[in-house]
């Protein structure tokens, strides 16, 4: 490889939000660009995500790419295999072969006065653009606890699974209840000789309702383009309907708190057990789960659903927080992602300084896709971006129309660089607090990993409807960009 490769655009990471773009961007036939992508293959969290039982929670025809309908799905919620399939067909289809970069892992971005420099582990790429979709669920969080790095069995996290180590017959703890463990749970349930759950805080569950589709209508939409679309925009409004009880609204968050305590009772007959499981918070503050087997799994004579968090592990005992030692084979960590804390962002140094610097305090982007300081930059699926009620796809969707319309803002003014300004980003961070501020993330009793830590902002989720998310993002607007002052007064 040469000293440097130069392309109009360098996008990180070949998930959703990558692929999504580089179909974009191949379709239009105008900008040179390449997928930067670290591992060997195509489909972020769908690729390293391979747990048993791994699916997703958003129906299958909406958890797809509008200009790429998949007429074909086989069950309403589609198992994680067939998604990553979905995504390899799109990127093999499409033909961004070329483009993509596999094994090139991005090392370090810094912005040079006029292009992006970017030094990867595969050689170097000078950008006009930099768009950074790496996505919030791609570095996993392992507790640092004492003794797990001693403990005498397999540890693994669960978005790392280890298909080579052997769980059957043996005693399998897993820690968390998130949406991942719901799903972990009962695949290992009566597999495992005996399963050990570590439960910090219980989750809000409701129905799943999945089936799988009939040939019949894999067919009828195959044959017919619009009602395949109807379905989608029917799924649609059915999921924007849930934001009124993220808002705190009555009867809407009280029908929501019903369904999930009336599911409860009728799947958890044993008192004891059905009090453990009730959260103390309200729901929606943190990620529902949507499950049909989870409860019966915990019922199990052959599992143990333990109270507390894991606190420490003594060569092959994992002790709780409550004192009960628990002799295991095995620890499987479902314990989530560093979310509001992007680890890229040590990684892209702007005009002003790292980003991870300019976020100390919490994420921030102006329309959630453009940071002050950082030029010709976007970020895809990042600050406020994401949603607690609907498919991430439509989101991701808006954000990749904001970018292209940048391109073209761009094309017709060469060599002027957009930045946003630093009022324009901020005037939009107090929108999202004001909109934040009476919702069940910020007033709901919990602590989740859709707020930052430190300075207690929701800062991962669009506290508003998708519909308004695109309404208000989904068109580039230049006004709040400083493209025609000297980007080095401030």
């Amino acid at each position: 490889m040469p000293d440097h490769v130069d392309v109009d655009v360098a996008v990180v990471g070949a998930g959703f939000a990558g692929i999504g773009l580089g179909v974009r961007l191949a379709r239009r036939r105008r900008e040179s660009f390449v997928l930067l992508e670290r591992a060997h293959g195509v489909g972020g969290t769908w690729r390293d995500n391979r747990y048993p039982g791994v699916a997703c929670d958003v129906p299958s025809h909406l958890y797809s790419y509008s200009f790429r309908p998949k007429p074909d799905w086989s069950r309403v919620f589609a198992p994680g295999p067939e998604i990553h399939e979905y995504l390899r067909e799109c990127a093999r289809d499409e033909g961004l072969d070329p483009h993509l970069r596999l094994g090139t892992e991005m090392q370090h971005a810094r912005w040079d006065g006029t292009r992006w420099r970017v030094a990867t582990s595969a050689g170097t790429y000078r950008a006009k653009v930099l768009v950074v979709a790496a996505g919030r669920l791609s570095e996993p969080r392992i507790p640092e606890l004492p003794g797990l790095s001693d403990f005498e069995g397999p540890v693994f996290h669960s978005a790392r699974w280890d298909g080579a180590a052997e769980l059957a017959g043996r005693r399998v703890g897993v820690v968390g209840t998130g949406a991942s463990a719901a799903q972990i749970v009962p695949a290992l349930a009566g597999a495992a000789s005996h399963l050990v759950v570590f439960q910090r805080t219980p989750p809000w569950v409701v129905p799943r309702g999945d089936r799988a589709y009939s040939d019949h209508e894999r067919r009828a939409f195959a044959l017919d383009p619009a009602a395949e679309r109807a379905l989608r925009e029917e799924l649609f409004d059915e999921a924007e309907h849930a934001i009124a009880a993220r808002r705190r609204v009555r009867p809407d968050i009280d029908r929501l708190r019903e369904r999930a305590l009336g599911h409860l009772a009728a799947q958890v007959p044993e008192p004891d057990l059905r009090a453990r499981l009730r959260p103390d918070y309200e729901i929606g503050c943190k990620r529902i789960v949507i499950s049909d087997d989870l409860y019966p799994a915990l019922g199990r004579d052959d599992v143990t659903l333990e109270p507390s968090a894991l606190a420490r592990v003594e060569k092959s005992t994992a002790i709780a927080a409550s004192g009960a030692h628990h002799p295991l084979d095995a620890l499987v960590l479902a314990t989530g992602f560093w979310t509001t804390r992007l680890p890229f962002a040590q990684r892209i140094e702007g005009r002003v300084g790292l980003l991870a610097e300019r976020w100390a305090d919490g994420m921030t982007a102006h329309a959630s896709t453009a940071v002050h300081g950082f030029p010709n930059m976007f970020v895809v699926n990042g600050p406020n971006a994401s949603l607690g009620h609907n498919s991430a796809v439509y989101m991701i969707e808006t954000q990749i129309d904001h970018v292209l319309g940048a391109l073209d803002h761009l094309a017709d003014r060469p060599g002027i660089p957009l930045e946003v300004t630093a009022e324009a980003e901020e005037a939009y961070t107090r929108e999202i607090d004001a909109m934040s501020a009476d919702t069940v993330w910020l007033r709901g009793g919990c602590d989740s990993w859709y707020v930052d830590e430190a300075s207690g902002r929701l800062t991962l989720l669009w506290p508003g409807t998708a519909r308004s998310f695109r309404a208000r993002n989904g068109t580039f607007d230049p006004r709040p960009y400083g493209a025609a002052r000297a980007l080095d007064g401030g």
